[in-house]
């Protein structure tokens, strides 16, 4: 969903990378476009770069898969879920510390992310654009599983969130994932109508679980920080950086859930 948190993002969508379709090149006699609606959602499109957005096209317009998850609650306040959104080897490193995900990952350049999810899905994942409520990536990578033998593709996703609160006056922030993966194995191509079912239902459950690790992250930060910071703290550290806003970010969290709800003070 990556996951960027990018990591979730990347895990959720790294087999998306991994289901991309074979390019083949086409002479274009007017301006690239891509179309701001995308399984009922409204993205801006249109602040994406030129290039971008040519390289983009190709891969929604002719996709192997198209895949929407959500919208969900993902369990974190909306600061902390955008900073572990544009920090994927922080996040990738708790969900691994707190034994929600195998997922790793590393900062190869600016807004540009190795990433592997521990279950056959690695590749690259770069942010494309960004906003308070939008992320868009692409990724190029492969995924090897027993039914799925060495898929190479890229992918196309694009993330829209809201914030909010459940049930429970808790912050949370509404996610919806769409995307578009297209295979660049020219075998697996050929035989693309036998194929898509099962490579869209592994995409999906890919998102999905990814979403979920994320929110379970958010719901252990809740139940037991001191474990979270323990666990960002254990030798090697998180960066010093990481540590001071998680530790900031748990302490409000702490304070917002001993605060009453609204609906509950009027009782």
């Amino acid at each position: 969903m990556i996951p960027g948190h990018a990591m979730w993002i990347m895990r959720s969508t790294l087999l998306a990378v991994c289901v991309g379709g074979v390019a083949s090149p086409v002479a274009r006699a007017e301006p690239c476009r891509l179309s701001p609606q995308h399984a009922g959602v409204t993205f801006p499109v249109e602040r994406v770069s030129p290039d971008w957005t040519c390289r983009l096209q190709p891969i929604i317009e002719d996709f192997t898969t198209a895949n929407k998850v959500g919208p969900t609650w993902v369990s974190l306040p909306e600061s902390l879920y955008e900073y572990l959104l544009d920090r994927p080897p922080t996040a990738a490193a708790l969900l691994n510390r707190l034994d929600l995900a195998l997922y790793k990952s590393e900062e190869r350049s600016t807004r540009r992310y190795w990433g592997d999810d521990g279950e056959g899905t690695s590749g690259l994942v770069e942010l494309v654009y960004q906003d308070r409520m939008h992320r868009l990536y692409y990724l190029e990578g492969t995924h090897d599983s027993r039914l799925l033998r060495h898929i190479v593709g890229k992918a196309v996703v694009l993330l829209h969130m809201s914030p909010g609160k459940d049930t429970a006056g808790h912050d949370v922030v509404e996610t919806t994932v769409v995307a578009y993966t297209r295979l660049d194995n020219r075998l697996l191509a050929g035989l693309v109508s036998l194929v898509r079912p099962l490579v869209s239902s592994t995409v999906t459950r890919k998102l999905a679980k990814g979403i979920e690790a994320v929110n379970r992250l958010g719901l252990e930060m809740r139940k037991n920080s001191q474990r979270v910071l323990f666990e960002a703290t254990d030798p090697p550290s998180l960066p010093q950086d990481d540590v001071e806003f998680l530790r900031q970010a748990l302490e409000g969290m702490k304070a917002s859930i001993s605060m009453p709800h609204k609906d509950q003070a009027s009782q």
